[in-house]
């Protein structure tokens, strides 16, 4: 508020003020009047001049739209200079103005926005774009176009399509550029991207002052620049970087919309200016097709052809934002009458007590309905050119979206739109406001676009800086496993695998890096990679090279290249050969595998000899005999030796599948036998990092790596167990020593470092499985466009073998490879077989199930007699009855039931005969009874 006293003061001090006081008048006056400030000069001024004349003229000769009233329109030529249009809207504060169109410079909007909060007068602007002025500091400023917070949003998205990750931002070094270029970091920053290089420049810098910002660019690695600038000077900014030769292939340019707009206004460009924006990305608001827009660009000609000047004026954007900003204020303005306003203004109550002297300070005066008729501005609701015309909450514009230009020959080209609602499109936004916003990946979309120096192909958007300065690699000084790395005796070189590799895929790059190696480490100890990349962070190193494992919490850190070389935490052990015995063929199995396999040779024998007893004279006779058939029939299946026959078909099912069993158990004993008695077995205490967690040996591992750290907060072994070792020679001593001698039980280090240790000592081996999966890879700050084109050139070295040859260089294969040993295979387990058992068992089940139920059945057909005997009826009759019955050959019972079946017939026989006799008998006697009484009747 202070600025605002003090611009105040001055202006008075200039007799811009005069005495005098506002004048109430009637609800519904003739005449309104309204203020616009802004450049007459001016690309954007010029056509907005035109337009706001235009938009006044419109809505006067409607009657319908403000009732009879009339809009009076004063405008004022800031001529360029913001103390000009402080000036000018004081002017405006001492007639009855209820509204003031413009400023049209952010910066300006900053300071008129606290005149008009102080007397509270609407502002509104159709050309300041500062996304700072929607904040609760200004109330009484509005925004009839898009603000750049959406502008800075669609390059975010445009940056992020294209791939890039860092950008160079020129902007004018104001209000205007500062807050937008904020908005485009903190756009950026969601896509992961960033500015790299800020290059503001002085609001009105000579073509030297741009020349001077433009060399430092050129310096930088990016080739992703945006220039947020005014239309005045911004076409400077390109013209010195052409002569700069930073408009070639391989630079990416990308306008905010003061480019489109000066196209669209001056379509006859000098053709020098034209070659200097060959293949520029820009921005033009969007406004959509309307038969409203039609109509008013017809007539653009029509409206220019009166002005003064003899260069015909385009239609900008700004233009159609300036028109419908008059149609704005008019229907609030009729809603603020419809409401019961009236124009009225009041003296300032502080202002008051500075009456009298000659700065005449109390002529100011408050307009009473300002704060109704800024609400109903806010509460507008109406169709324009520009399309639909409403604000949100935040008092910004509604469905801001804009198009992306291309610029190519001596016009444009669009390759598709931005709309906050559904991001990159080649479909007029205007048609995807029908359906549901989709602002995935892959519905982003442009079409191709043609690029500075007439590129089709998409520019990486960064080079190696040309500045003459180094890369700081820092690489590990190592002192063991020196095939990697190591650095020359005496020099400030390095040789090895890891070095190889990183000059070989820098040789690859389509550019030169220059680079400095710089040890990092004592000599004596190996160093710490994580310490190494976390300098990094620091700033310390621009990179470092070597055996660097790519882990998580370095990850967080730093981004790595494509690994070029596979490495995960493996255990190292001691191992003792040993040699078979005489008990060497009880090897194959484990004890529950003999166990159990055992075990099913009685129980297939005995269902076997159950299915068969009855029908089966082999599987028949004394006790003795038939329990030694059973052994006998069982232990000789093993061999497929058996001699008797199984008769029955549920046997010869059981049978089938216990020889299919006993094949696969053959095959397997003899295969693991074979291995056994036939090749050196090696064995070790330790089985894996397993047995390890559960023991409490002491574990090497290899100074400065990273395995102490998973060992410890992985995998819970505490730190007192942990051994550091610093070289070859003291892994093979600690291991030899073993924990009673003050040595180790086993090693844990990454497999890269463990097969160059085995390739000389065949008296250690790796036990047990890779416990964690990792890789080596070249660290670089994050974000760093150079890390993804290492990483495509270690992807070349990998398919045209050049990889694999340089790791054939350092790294020998292991001498031990040659010998035929290996740890001591384990014993085949039951968890192998136990599908095999199971099926078996089920097997024997169902059978004895069948042959339950038939027996039961046959039991029923032929036993089931009437008997007065109490045993037979007894529950412990019918079941000795029962197993007598199983018991009993089938022959047998069959013979006693066909017995009793034809003794039951003669039984039936013979007494039919009796029965007939002794009819016959009684018929005869009948007969001779009638004959007697008969005679004795006669």
């Amino acid at each position: 508020m202070k600025m605002v006293w003090f611009l105040l003061l001055m202006v008075f001090l200039n007799g811009i003020i005069s005495n005098g006081v506002g004048t109430n008048v009637s609800s519904r006056p003739s005449v309104v009047n309204i203020g616009a400030i802004f450049s007459f000069n001016s690309t954007i001024g010029k056509v907005a001049k035109f337009a706001l004349e235009a938009a006044v003229q419109d809505v006067n000769s409607d009657p319908t739209v403000l009732g009879g009233t009339k809009l009076k329109l004063r405008t004022q030529d800031t001529n360029f200079s913001g103390f000009g249009a402080i000036m000018e809207a004081l002017q405006f504060m001492e007639g009855d103005t209820v509204a003031i169109i413009g400023p049209q410079s952010s910066v300006m909007a900053h300071v008129v926005s606290h005149i008009a909060n102080e007397l509270q007068v609407p502002l509104i602007s159709y050309a300041a774009t500062d996304p700072t002025l929607f904040s609760l500091q200004y109330p009484f400023f509005l925004m009839t176009t898009h603000s750049d917070l959406y502008q800075m949003a669609a390059i975010a998205d445009l940056v992020d399509y294209y791939g890039w990750r860092e950008v160079i931002a020129i902007y004018v070094d104001d209000d205007y550029g500062r807050n937008g270029i904020a908005a485009l970091g903190d756009e950026l920053t969601k896509k992961r991207c960033k500015i790299s290089y800020k290059a503001p420049m002085y609001p009105e810098s000579s073509r030297d002052d741009i020349t001077d910002v433009l060399v430092k660019v050129a310096l930088t690695e990016s080739r992703i620049l945006v220039v947020h600038t005014y239309t005045e000077w911004g076409l400077e900014v390109l013209d010195v970087a052409q002569y700069l030769g930073m408009t070639g292939s391989g630079y990416v340019w990308i306008a905010t919309n003061w480019l489109s707009t000066v196209m669209d206004t001056d379509a006859s460009l000098p053709s020098n200016a034209m070659n200097n924006i060959q293949g520029v990305l820009t921005l033009r608001m969007y406004t959509p097709a309307s038969e409203l827009k039609s109509n008013f660009v017809s007539r653009w000609s029509n409206l220019t052809s009166a002005g003064t000047t003899n260069r015909h004026v385009g239609l900008s954007a700004y233009g159609l934002y300036a028109y419908d900003t008059v149609w704005v204020l008019a229907h609030a303005i009729n809603a603020f009458f419809n409401q019961g306003g009236s124009i009225s203004f009041s003296n300032d109550s502080r202002l008051t007590k500075l009456r009298g002297g000659s700065l005449h300070l109390d002529a100011m005066s408050i307009f009473d309905g300002g704060n109704l008729l800024l609400q109903s501005i806010l509460q507008v609701n109406m169709t324009g050119v520009t399309g639909p015309i409403k604000f949100n909450s935040d008092h910004s514009l509604i469905r801001p979206a804009y198009e992306v230009i291309n610029v190519i020959g001596t016009g444009v080209r669009r390759i598709g739109y931005w709309s906050n609602y559904s991001g990159l499109s080649v479909v007029p936004p205007a048609m995807l406001y029908t359906k549901p916003p989709n602002r995935t990946s892959t519905n982003q979309r442009l079409y191709d676009a043609i690029w500075p120096g007439q590129a089709a192909q998409t520019p990486r958007g960064w080079v190696f800086p040309s500045n003459g300065r180094q890369l700081i690699i820092g690489v590990p000084d190592r002192v063991s496993y020196r095939e990697f790395i190591s650095r020359v005796k005496g020099t400030d070189m390095f040789k090895g695998y890891c070095i190889d590799v990183f000059t070989a895929a820098l040789s690859l790059l389509p550019y030169a890096v220059p680079y400095k190696l710089v040890p990092f480490g004592d000599g004596i100890h190996n160093p710490s990679c994580t310490d190494l990349v976390r300098l990094i962070t620091t700033g310390v190193y621009d990179a470092a090279i070597g055996d660097i494992a790519i882990v998580t919490n370095r990850t967080r850190m730093v981004d790595f290249t494509q690994p070029y070389i596979e490495s995960g935490l493996v255990v190292v052990a001691p191992i003792k050969t040993s040699n078979s015995n005489a008990w060497a063929f009880l090897k194959p199995f484990s004890k529950n595998m003999w166990i159990v396999t055992g075990t099913f040779f009685l129980l297939v024998g005995a269902v076997v000899w159950i299915l068969e007893h009855r029908i089966n004279d082999e599987f028949r006779g004394p006790p003795r005999r038939q329990f030694v058939t059973i052994l006998w029939f069982s232990f000789s299946t093993l061999f497929f030796a058996h001699r008797e026959n199984t008769v029955s078909t549920l046997g010869r099912v059981v049978l089938i599948i216990w020889l299919f069993v006993v094949l696969i158990i053959n095959s397997s004993y003899t295969a693991s036998l074979t291995s056994i008695l036939t090749v050196q077995q090696l064995s070790s205490p330790v089985k894996g990092i397993e047995s390890l967690q559960t023991s409490n040996d002491p574990i090497g591992y290899q100074q400065g790596s990273f395995a102490v750290n998973y060992l410890s907060e992985e995998l819970n072994i505490h730190k007192s167990r942990l051994v550091p070792l610093n070289s070859a020679e003291d892994y093979a001593k600690a291991l030899r020593d073993g924990p009673k001698k003050g040595g180790v039980a086993a090693v844990v280090d990454e497999r890269a470092y463990i097969e160059l240790f085995l390739s000389t000592r065949c008296e250690f081996t790796i036990v047990g499985q890779e416990f964690t999966k990792s890789g080596w890879g070249f660290a670089f700050p994050r974000d760093s466009p150079l890390a993804v084109d290492m990483s495509t050139a270690i992807l070349k070295l990998s398919e045209t073998g050049d990889l694999q040859r340089i790791h054939d260089k350092w790294l020998k294969g292991s001498a031990c490879r040659s010998q035929d040993a290996k740890l001591a295979v384990d014993r085949l387990q039951l968890r192998s077989f136990w599908g095999l058992y199971a099926i078996c068992g089920l097997a024997c089940l169902v059978a004895l199930f069948i042959y339950a139920i038939l027996m039961v059945r046959q039991f029923s057909k032929h036993y089931i007699e009437e008997s007065d005997s109490s045993v037979q009826n007894s529950r412990s009759g019918r079941l000795q009855t029962f197993l007598s019955f199983v018991d009993e050959k089938e022959e047998d019972v069959k013979s006693r039931s066909k017995r009793r079946q034809m003794e039951m017939a003669s039984t039936r026989s013979t007494y039919e005969d009796e029965s007939l006799s002794s009819s016959k008998r009684r018929h005869i006697e009948l007969s001779s009874n009638k004959s007697t009484i008969t005679s004795d009747q006669v």
